[in-house]
């Protein structure tokens, strides 16, 4: 998760080149202002950003999410390999209980290699106009919702989540809702949230 120390305003893809080629070449003229316009460079296509549109938070969910996603896929998966391999203890299937094994794992590692790029592909963005969430790995999904067109928002809890400290921050409109799953610090990150839309609703 970024916090930005103020905010950062992002007016034309220019400005954000200009600064990714100062921190490469590690010339500091802002240095807080710059290193924060390059992470969000790297995080959030500048088209999506509006003229003269200021990032208030830009953040990702927790690296959490990789493995708590898929949890029930990832149970199912260990305990048709555990299945597996006592099934293949009565009878003989050809293959070993190792190669079974390494089957299971295989299948295992692609399934969060998946849910990696899908963790990749998650960004959440709260400006002084909109809310932003962008997702998908092979098809990409952008919701985006004015600041006043908000009617409520929501915190929420799972169970698997109030271990590990997270939460999901929900937004309704007239005609949808949206979800930013996941997220670090959910009071701090719900309370930024509410603040903006006080601040800046018209």
């Amino acid at each position: 998760m970024i916090w930005l120390p103020d905010r950062i305003r992002l007016t034309c893809p220019h400005r954000v080149g200009l600064c990714a080629h100062r921190w490469a070449e590690g010339i500091s003229g802002e240095p807080g202002q710059d290193v924060a316009s390059v992470r969000a460079a790297t995080m959030l296509p500048a088209q999506l950003l509006q003229p003269g549109e200021a990032i208030t938070l830009l953040l990702k969910p927790s690296p959490w999410y990789i493995l708590l996603a898929p949890l029930k896929a990832i149970t199912v998966l260990v305990i048709l390999t555990l299945a597996v391999l006592l099934i293949n203890g009565f009878g003989n299937s050809g293959f070993t209980n190792r190669e079974l094994t390494l089957l299971g794992i295989v299948l295992i590692g692609l399934r969060l290699f998946w849910q990696f790029a899908e963790w990749l592909s998650r960004v959440y963005v709260l400006t002084d106009q909109r809310v932003l969430r962008i997702k998908g790995v092979l098809k990409v999904s952008v919701f985006e919702c004015q600041l006043h067109q908000i009617q409520q928002t929501d915190l929420v809890f799972t169970l698997r989540e109030r271990f590990i400290g997270l939460g999901t921050i929900g937004f309704s409109t007239a005609s949808t809702d949206a979800f930013w799953l996941m997220v670090a610090q959910p009071l701090e990150v719900h309370q930024q949230v509410i603040a903006s839309i006080k601040r800046y609703r018209p």
